[in-house]
């Protein structure tokens, strides 16, 4: 029998519900009343506590007068972190510091930091009766130290070298007196410190300098004895006497040879010209020459009177062949003496080669005496090394140990650490605050009323109103037909749902209809009104996978309930392709998925795009049946992708190989399914390729975030498909015809080790029921 909510029939009627606030306003003021005066009571009778704060500020203390020799200048600005400054935090509350702060002020004797003082006869009672532990069971010393710790609130300035020092007490006085005191302390325990320090250090290099003293000593007696013993003589530059005098006679017999070349090759120059008969002006030797100029000057005289004689004489005249034959002479005298120069520059470069050859000689000799030098100057700088460095190291003491004792001596010890706001002893007390106390016990009660007298209201029923539109008359009982209607989908409804589990096991399931024959099947008669004739469908869906062999019934989804006579449906046909290859067509492909509880789907379309129909509908159909699917379409034209978004715009695989996107980026939702998907993308292919080694990492990804991963590879070989599968993959070939290269292609996938291979085909797929108009048909 068909039952009516009480809640869709009724509503709240906010006026009534309110308006109660109004009739019991008297009782709410007096709840609030009750609260506020017992709030202010309970404040304004408590023990007043009081805060003060003080600061310590962490910073060198250090004179630029009294700094240490060796210490950096830039050392006087520490830098303290976080951790530095928690360390100083937890040294300022620890117990030794709190310990000499309770015996400087004599915490014990106050009841406030020890309850055995003055203990109330209600404690002795209860201590008594043992519903109270005995505080005398604790030392004096720990039962204050856990007062303290819990009146005291250390904790540093954030981003700040400031650690504040806040204390609590019934006393204002005494409440400034321990922070400060704290702070005091702390001081004087870090110079304490630092004291002790310095001691140590006088302590420790007393006995190391003395030691380092003979150990210098006796390094540098060494050494002397050693270069006596070698004859290492030093020269200057710091080297011995014999590398000095071979580096002055390399570089003097360097100079020797550039000499003995130019001559050679001055006097070569002067030979060829006099042999030749060439001109010797050109040669510079010649020209220096001052009896060679003298001569060309008095040929250049004798050829300008030939010249001036040739106007009126002639050729043949004595004066004109007087002055040709003084030309001539002239002419020989200038080559003798080039001769003369060219024997002079021969002469020049044997002193050379000679000087030379005696300086080879001693070079040879200076070398051998050197290297002999260089092999006893090795042994030499060892020990001047050590020597040098023990000299150093003491030095290094001798300082350390004189500002160590000076500041023992004049007990000088800067502390890194300073009081930079000592506490004030306070005016008014932190707690309680009478005046917030009794604002928000009031906000608080009020509140608390008022919803206790809204529920009231609301639970009695009064506030409630007649919904509009709502109905009580009664309603006839009205039986169902066994089967609901269903939207198209893969999911049952309950009354189908309900017939496939109340089944029993002897019973047969409706069969699938592979040819002609059909058998329909009626609707159970029942005592409704009449009905509607139900639509056929062009396919119908087994509740459960048929057995092969037995012709299954079609079952009709019938249309809405109307008020028309019903008719015997008209029979289903089922119309399947025939198989040709033993391939599966969408439905048997998506019910392996499901059975087998594959992670991957990997589809291989050697006929093209056309073919990767396939994926999509695979895709779709195990969406539908309600796991989480993706397709990853691996096409170089996108196409299993675009069907599916109606566009090839969006980023895709090839973006986040680029590292031009993520995850979130590249994942869409499918725009006529459930399922996810995404694209080739819109990044250069060949930058995205350079990174197809993550590819698995990729995959492995996808696999945990969702059910089952569908793969479309377009023609893809075995070898291309192999880094994205795992042992729990699924490897199909979708098929249009049954031609040779799908048969080419199928053999070669199960003799590369995939001999599980399954063929599926998008032919005679049909999407069950009425689809959304352009649902599906995208594919």
């Amino acid at each position: 029998m068909s039952v009516q909510s009480a809640a869709a029939d009724v509503d709240v009627d906010l006026r009534q519900l309110f308006a109660s606030l109004g009739r019991n306003w008297l009782r709410i003021l007096v709840f609030v009343l009750v609260v506020t005066g017992l709030a202010f009571a309970a404040a304004s009778f408590a023990a007043r506590h009081y805060k003060a704060e003080t600061q310590v500020e962490i910073a060198p203390r250090e004179s630029v007068y009294t700094r240490p020799a060796s210490t950096n200048p830039d050392s006087d600005k520490p830098i303290l972190d976080e951790q530095g400054v928690a360390t100083q935090v937890q040294i300022i509350s620890s117990n030794e510091i709190l310990k000499q702060v309770a015996q400087k002020l004599d915490l014990s004797r106050l009841h406030e930091f020890d309850e055995t003082v003055d203990m109330s006869a209600l404690n002795r009672l209860l201590v008594l009766v043992g519903l109270k532990n005995d505080p005398m069971d604790v030392p004096v010393e720990e039962r204050v130290l856990k007062k303290m710790r819990e009146k005291l609130n250390v904790f540093g300035v954030e981003k700040t070298r400031i650690i504040a020092i806040e204390f609590s007490s019934e006393d204002p006085k005494l409440a400034a007196a321990i922070p400060d005191a704290i702070a005091a302390a702390y001081i004087a325990g870090q110079g304490a410190a630092k004291s002790e320090s310095n001691t140590a250090a006088a302590d420790f290099l007393a006995p190391e300098i003395a030691d380092l003293s003979k150990q210098v000593r006796d390094a540098e007696a060494k050494v002397a004895a050693y270069r006596a013993q070698s004859d290492l003589l030093m020269g200057g530059n710091n080297s011995t006497l014999a590398t000095q005098q071979l580096a002055e006679l390399s570089t003097e017999l360097s100079r020797v040879r550039a000499n003995r070349a130019a001559a050679e090759g001055t006097a070569e120059s002067v030979r060829k010209a006099l042999q030749n008969g060439g001109s010797l002006d050109s040669l510079p030797e010649v020209l220096s020459s001052d009896l060679i100029q003298r001569l060309r000057e008095r040929q250049v005289e004798l050829r300008a009177n030939i010249a001036d004689l040739s106007t009126t004489l002639l050729d043949n005249h004595p004066r004109i062949r007087a002055a040709k034959s003084q030309l001539a002479d002239l002419d020989a005298q200038i080559r003798s003496e080039a001769q003369k120069i060219m024997k002079g520059l021969a002469m020049q470069a044997d002193a050379a080669k000679a000087r030379e050859s005696q300086l080879v000689a001693d070079v040879n000799t200076l070398k051998a005496a050197s290297a002999q030098a260089g092999e006893q100057q090795v042994g030499l700088d060892a020990l001047q090394r050590d020597a040098a460095a023990k000299r150093q190291q003491l030095e290094l003491y001798l300082t350390n140990y004189r500002e160590a004792a000076s500041r023992q001596d004049r007990n000088y010890v800067p502390v890194d650490a300073r009081i930079a706001s000592p506490a004030s002893v306070p005016s008014e007390p932190y707690f309680p605050k009478i005046g917030p106390i009794v604002g928000a016990a009031a906000a608080a009660s009020l509140l608390l009323a008022a919803v206790f007298t809204l529920l009231r209201e609301l639970f009695s029923g009064r506030a409630m109103r007649p919904a509009r539109g709502a109905r009580f008359e009664p309603i006839d009982e009205v039986a169902m037909p066994p089967a609901a209607y269903q939207e198209p989908s893969n999911r049952l409804e309950p009354a189908v749902a309900n017939e496939f589990a109340n089944r029993s096991a002897g019973t047969s399931w409706p069969e699938t209809v592979a040819d002609t024959e059909t058998r329909p099947r009626k609707w159970p008669e029942a005592d409704v009104e009449p009905v509607a004739e139900p639509e056929p469908l062009a396919k119908s869906e087994p509740l459960a996978k048929p057995d092969p062999e037995v012709k299954a019934e079609p079952v009709a989804e019938p249309e809405r309930i109307v008020p028309e006579p019903m008719a015997e449906p008209e029979p289903v046909l089922e119309v399947r392709r025939p198989s040709v290859l033993g391939e599966i067509d969408v439905d048997k492909a998506a019910e392996k998925l499901i059975a087998s509880g594959a992670a991957r789907a990997i589809f291989v379309s050697p006929e093209g795009d056309e073919a990767a129909a396939s994926a999509i509908l695979v895709a779709r159909e195990v969406s539908d049946a309600g796991l989480r699917v993706l397709l990853l379409d691996l096409t170089a034209s996108g196409a299993a992708s675009r069907p599916m978004l109606d566009s090839g715009l969006f980023p895709g695989i090839t973006n986040l190989l680029a590292s031009q996107a993520q995850f979130s980026d590249v994942i869409h939702a499918d725009l006529y399914s459930d399922c996810h998907v995404i694209p080739v993308g819109t990044a250069d292919p060949v930058r995205a390729m350079r990174a197809a080694d993550r590819l698995p990492i990729i995959m492995q990804s996808l696999t945990t975030a969702y059910d089952l991963v569908v793969v479309e590879c377009g023609p893809a070989d075995a070898q291309g498909i192999s880094r994205l599968g795992d042992e729990a993959t699924e490897v199909f070939l979708s098929m249009l015809e049954a031609d040779d290269e799908v048969t080419q292609a199928a053999v070669k996938l199960i003799e590369s080790g995939y001999p599980d291979l399954t063929l599926v085909t998008p032919l005679g797929h049909e999407p069950p029921g009425n689809p959304v108009p352009g649902r599906r048909s995208a594919a």
